[in-house]
């Protein structure tokens, strides 16, 4: 005999939702109609346990299936269940940028409130670039950097988030593992609360990094937590530091170079807090696409 499936509140006995619930079917009905808009899924999350569960198991992994199919597709291709339990902690990761806070987990002196991203790219091609040669058979998707611009010392910031595929086989997990990389002290992944391994110190961040985010060299660092999100800050290079400065009617070229020099200094100190790095000036940037891309709209 097949038994109807019962819909309870598992809040507390006192709950106003024990009068009973929609059943599932009515309320996916309704979220396709609302296509799927996340600040409404969070907010029935936090009505009572079992809507939190109805939306983590089905209404986030419709939200991300349905804001980036490619990227979803891939990342559970191949019998990966990276995302599997988690799908609140990616729909969170797609369009949140999770900011920084002053001496917190990129030891910044600037505080960046998170907010949400209304329009957000996640590439592939530019993931492969922040992996070192011998793990680019790794498959990473990373948002372009959120830019926050003129943070004072700091220069122009850029925050940037990502996902790996099948991370708990994956090469850079093994690295790190093989490094004996500490976990981050005291700071935990924003998006799922797992613990924080630092590519910075494990020594992972090849030199395609700075070129791929058009940031200073030997300016950015990022974290990757036990459930493959990652999240890095990087300080971003004006596009006029590919020209040379030279004397004109404003003579303001050169004093803006200067400037940007003293920004690449104070952001060096942030990452030498972790790690020494060279002194060398920044490199010239060329703007580069992105093949294999993502977008998505909020």
């Amino acid at each position: 005999m097949i038994l109807p499936k019962q819909y309870r509140c598992t809040h507390s006995p006192t709950c106003q939702c024990t009068r009973g619930h929609l059943s599932e079917d009515v309320l996916l009905l309704v979220f396709q109609h609302l296509n799927w808009n996340p600040k409404l899924v969070a907010t029935l999350s936090c009505v009572c346990k079992w809507f939190d569960d109805f939306a983590k198991r089905v209404l986030w992994k419709e939200f991300c299936k349905t804001r980036a199919p490619r990227m979803m597709l891939d990342l559970q291709s191949s019998g990966s269940h990276c995302i599997d339990g988690n799908w609140r902690a990616l729909g969170k990761l797609l369009i949140y940028c999770s900011g920084c806070t002053q001496g917190g987990l990129f030891n910044s002196t600037v505080q960046i409130p998170g907010h949400f991203v209304y329009r957000t790219r996640f590439s592939r091609t530019l993931g492969r670039s922040l992996l070192p040669p011998q793990c680019r058979t790794d498959v990473l998707y990373v948002s372009d950097p959120c830019e926050h611009l003129d943070q004072g010392e700091e220069g122009d910031v850029g925050l940037f988030r990502g996902i790996f595929k099948s991370f708990p086989t994956s090469r850079v997990r093994k690295v790190i593992i093989n490094k004996a990389v500490p976990f981050h002290p005291s700071e935990v992944c924003p998006y799922c609360k797992a613990k924080l391994w630092s590519m910075l110190q494990a020594k992972i961040i090849p030199q395609s990094a700075c070129i791929r985010l058009e940031a200073y060299e030997d300016c950015i660092e990022y974290f990757v937590c036990l459930n493959g999100h990652l999240l890095g800050i990087c300080t971003l290079a004006p596009l006029s530091d590919s020209e040379e400065a030279v004397p004109s009617e404003d003579s303001n070229h050169t004093e803006k170079k200067q400037d940007n020099g003293l920004v690449k200094e104070n952001g060096l100190k942030r990452r030498h807090s972790l790690l020494g790095g060279s002194e060398n000036g920044p490199s010239p940037q060329k703007r580069l696409t992105s093949s294999n891309q993502c977008d998505i709209d909020v």
